[in-house]
């Protein structure tokens, strides 16, 4: 059974997490073949002022 993680900006929108969950799912499903419902994505949304990228927190980019 796949669990995918996948951490985000917050902001997304319920019908974009939507699309990308079935997006995940069906490359998953036809690389692994593995059935679409066998497959986990879960969604962390992160604030930018919880994430880093080159020592910098993104909210001051």
């Amino acid at each position: 059974m796949p669990i995918v993680n996948i951490s985000l900006y917050s902001g997304r929108t319920t019908e974009q997490k939507s699309k990308i969950a079935k997006a995940v799912t069906r490359a998953i499903s036809e690389s692994a073949g593995v059935n679409d419902t066998d497959t986990i994505v879960l969604f962390h949304d992160i604030e930018k002022t919880n994430w880093a990228n080159a020592g910098n927190l993104v909210s001051e980019e």
